[in-house]
């Protein structure tokens, strides 16, 4: 939550949480819940992302701490980015990301992303710094078929 504005009050998450219901009604995907299969502990979130006003076809992710860096984020995004590529005909895929977050930044290069600069939030998030780290649905084709 350090590049997402911080931890949530109660009521601020719930909105966040009904959000992403929402989503899954109105459009039809939005975050998958990532859960631990060895514990059935809630890992965090992932999954193709676009509300109004969103600077591209974002698939987005994030983990609680005690899960980073054990493989669960770059596995979800695999099946997101293939979810959003085959399923939802997305040809452009990009993840929004704080420049200094660099753990989300190693994520992103290594799902075959490349920085494509600043870019904006739609309001309440307008104020967050964020890159788009992106690239094509045929160069993520071509890196899963060299896979």
């Amino acid at each position: 939550m350090r590049f997402l504005g911080g931890p949530k009050s109660r009521s601020a998450a719930w909105r966040v949480f009904t959000t992403i219901a929402g989503a899954w009604t109105i459009e039809g995907y939005s975050y998958w819940s990532v859960i631990a299969r060895d514990t059935g502990r809630w890992v965090g979130r992932v999954g193709p992302w676009q509300p109004e006003g969103w600077p591209g076809t974002e698939v987005a992710w994030g983990v609680a701490p005690e899960f980073a860096g054990q493989g669960y984020a770059h596995e979800a995004a695999v099946a997101a980015m293939d979810y959003a590529v085959d399923v939802l005909g997305w040809s452009h895929l990009i993840h929004t990301i704080h420049p200094d977050n660099a753990p989300s930044i190693r994520l992103a290069q290594r799902l075959g992303s490349i920085n494509e600069g600043p870019t904006s939030l739609p309001d309440p998030l307008g104020d967050f710094r964020v890159d788009a780290w992106g690239q094509s649905a045929d160069r993520w084709r071509a890196r899963r078929a060299a896979a």
